[in-house]
């Protein structure tokens, strides 16, 4: 009797061990960052957001993820003039509203020698 219990109690502790091991993984995720200009506004938001896809596209594939979701998140504007707008564009030249949707935040400008500026952020979670 004795040595079925050790037996059993070696079975539950390797099966404990086992499942305690095998996890389901955890879907990662990294802030992804783009600006592009244009002639207008909605062609700036256009293809910053198409750079932001591409990017993520870039990434899924470098960390041999299965799937990516791409979600809106807010990002400071960022210029391509920095040594005209080094703490970003002013109040004044921020174009509003921002462009939001479920996978995008936009933010647009304009710009120092270009008409528009827009720069998108997305957080790319993937597995």
């Amino acid at each position: 009797m004795l040595q079925i219990l050790r037996v059993g109690v070696a079975v539950l502790g390797i099966a404990a061990l086992a499942f305690g091991a095998i996890r389901p993984a955890e879907a990662a995720c990294q802030l992804i960052k783009a600006t592009h200009s244009a002639g207008s506004k909605a062609e700036a938001a256009k293809s910053s957001q198409a750079l932001v896809v591409k990017s993520a596209a870039d990434l899924k594939r470098a960390k041999r993820w299965r799937y990516l979701t791409l979600y809106a998140h807010r990002v400071k504007a960022d210029p391509f003039w920095k040594a005209v707008r080094p703490d970003g564009p002013p109040r004044e030249a921020v174009l509003k509203p921002d462009i939001i949707t479920t996978r995008f935040y936009t933010t647009c400008f304009t710009g120092v020698v270009v008409p528009y500026v827009c720069t998108t952020g997305s957080s790319a979670c993937g597995q």
